[in-house]
């Protein structure tokens, strides 16, 4: 079984599309974090000094 599913994967589209995805998903995780510092928020500890 994991033979199948390693040849599966070793064709060069379905590399592509995996690490799209995984790509694509880590900078919607990303942004995810970005959006949690908030616009009028200070960003550094020290912005006040």
């Amino acid at each position: 079984m994991f033979t199948k599913l390693k040849i599966w994967f070793e064709r060069p589209v379905v590399q592509f599309i995996a690490l799209t995805v995984f790509y694509f998903a880590i900078m919607l995780a990303l942004v995810y974090l970005y959006g949690y510092s908030g616009i009028n928020q200070a960003k550094f500890i020290y912005n006040e000094f």
